[in-house]
């Protein structure tokens, strides 16, 4: 992103979440002003941070709550998702309130931009989508050149929310980039990482036996959140020639799952002494 003449401004959408509290400690590093937008107060920016900081409260599916939280934005990074419960990223078919934040935000986006009619080149919008959109895929490696077929509500959800982004792009409303992310791991000071390895990790610390379901053959593509907050970052910075299309973001393959869990019980019993909770 050009800072050269004014620090331009970036909103954070879902800045509290595990994702985004990595993606605004990253860009606090940078001579802009950020705006953290989440349901719940952030915490100040690391020491030494060079960004001017913003942060507002809001529930963006209140009546112009986004156009409020997107207002005068050079750039807006929308991490806001909303899933079924604290350790699982699943949502039921037919939730309305999943749809209507999963997917209903990005429409309003859309429509705020549109409203506000913005001077200059149209803002960049990244959007943190997820590899779940392409379905079950048919080989072991993705490209994302494969053809979209989710097969469950919250990657539904993404896809068409992808779609309405990528539509304003092509009308010229804005600039989106769809960054499709794997299985996010890791730690953030002040965030909870719902995901299946640290959901493990936890289990081993404690001492209980790690539950591998089928013959633990699942493979996850594991992206870790400081990679992932680069990756944004990254994009940010390119924002012109990936606009219009999405991009995956991992390695492209997958891990078996029962060797991460031994992985996690081996370094979890080499910590504490104890013996290994997964066999």
């Amino acid at each position: 992103m050009n800072t050269t003449g004014h620090r331009p401004l970036v909103a954070v959408l879902g800045a509290s979440g595990f994702v985004g509290s990595a993606v605004t400690r990253e860009l606090a590093r940078r001579p802009i002003r950020l705006r953290t937008v989440a349901r719940r107060p952030v915490g100040p920016l690391p020491a030494g941070a060079a960004a001017e900081h913003e942060p507002l409260v809001a529930d963006l599916t209140g009546p112009g709550a986004l156009a409020a939280a997107v207002a005068g934005a050079d750039a807006v990074i929308h991490l806001v998702a909303h899933i079924s419960g604290q350790a699982s990223w699943r949502v039921a078919d037919g939730d309305a309130a999943a749809e209507r934040v999963n997917a209903g935000l990005a429409r309003d986006l859309v429509a705020a931009v549109r409203a506000e009619r913005p001077q200059g080149p149209p803002p960049t919008v990244l959007f943190a989508g997820t590899t779940m959109q392409a379905g079950v895929p048919a080989a072991e490696r993705i490209d994302g050149t494969e053809r979209d077929a989710p097969t469950t509500a919250y990657p539904r959800h993404k896809l068409a929310a992808e779609r309405a982004l990528m539509d304003a792009t092509a009308q010229g409303v804005l600039r989106a980039v769809s960054l499709r992310l794997p299985t996010v791991f890791g730690h953030v000071p002040g965030a909870a990482d719902r995901g299946v390895v640290s959901a493990m990790i936890r289990r081993a610390l404690a001492g209980e036996p790690l539950t591998m379901w089928h013959d633990g053959s699942v493979r996850r593509d594991l992206l870790h959140v400081e990679d992932a907050a680069r990756a944004f970052a990254a994009a940010l910075d390119h924002a012109e020639p990936l606009a219009g299309r999405h991009w995956l973001v991992g390695t492209g393959s997958g891990t078996r799952l029962r060797d991460v869990f031994r992985e996690v019980s081996g370094a979890v019993a080499e910590l504490t002494g104890r013996p290994a909770t997964c066999g």
